[in-house]
C-alpha cells in the first residue's frame, strides 16, 4: 500500500485550512486517512504550521511520500533535513552529537529568519498606518482650508462692499451741502428780487 503525506482541505470558501495527513494514495483528497500529523493555515502571514515532528519523521523514514506542497512544508519545518542528517549517521559520516548540533544550528537560523520576517511585516504595517494617518491629517487640513475659503468672502467682494458702504456716505455728504447751499441761494434770490 503506497502511503502519501498530503493536505486535506477544510475551512470555508476563500479561506482554506488544511490538515496534514498520512493517507493511502488511492483515497480521495478529503476522504479516509491513516493518521493526522498536523495542520497548515496559509491565511496568516507567515503561514501557521503546526506539526508533530517525531511522528512525521517516522512516517518519512518508513517510506511515506510527501506531495509537492507537503514536501515544502516538511522542508520548512526541518523534517527532511533531520532525515538527511540521520542518513549521514547511518553511514557513519556523522556522530549523534554532530547531528544534534547541526540540526539545532539550523533551527536557530530558521527561527531568526522567521522572527526577522515577522518584525519586517510589523514594521511595514506600522509605517503604512503612519503614512495613512499623515495623509488623512493633510486631507483634513485641506478640507478645513477649503471650508474657511468658502466661508470668507473673496478680497474683491470685500473691497466692493467697502466701496458701496462708503459711496452712500459720500453721496449723503455731497447732497447735504447742496441742500444747505440751496436755501442760501433762495435767500439771495429773494434779496435780489426785493431790490
Amino acid at each position: 500500500m503506497a502511503t502519501k503525506i498530503r493536505l486535506q482541505r477544510h475551512g470555508k470558501k476563500g479561506k482554506p485550512f488544511y490538515y496534514i495527513v498520512v493517507a493511502d494514495a488511492r483515497a480521495p483528497r478529503d476522504g479516509r486517512f491513516i493518521e493526522r500529523l498536523g495542520s497548515y493555515n496559509p491565511n496568516t502571514n507567515p503561514a501557521t504550521i503546526d506539526i508533530n515532528f517525531d511522528k512525521t519523521l517516522d512516517w518519512v523514514n518508513n517510506g511515506a511520500q510527501p506531495t509537492d506542497t507537503c514536501r515544502a512544508i516538511l522542508s520548512y519545518k526541518g523534517v527532511l533535513y533531520k532525515k538527511h542528517l540521520q542518513g549521514g549517521l547511518k553511514k557513519g559520516a556523522l556522530t549523534e552529537e554532530q547531528v544534534e548540533s547541526k540540526f539545532q544550528a539550523w533551527l536557530d537560523q530558521k527561527e531568526g529568519k522567521i522572527t526577522g520576517k515577522k518584525e519586517n511585516l510589523g514594521k511595514a504595517k506600522e509605517d503604512a498606518r503612519k503614512a495613512a494617518l499623515a495623509a488623512e491629517a493633510k486631507k483634513k487640513e485641506e478640507r478645513a482650508a477649503a471650508i474657511a475659503a468658502k466661508n470668507t468672502p473673496p478680497a474683491e467682494e470685500v473691497e466692493v462692499a467697502e466701496e458701496e458702504t462708503e459711496a452712500p456716505v459720500a453721496e449723503a455728504e455731497t447732497e447735504a451741502p447742496a441742500a444747505e447751499a440751496a436755501p442760501e441761494a433762495d435767500a439771495s434770490a429773494e434779496a435780489e428780487s426785493a431790490e
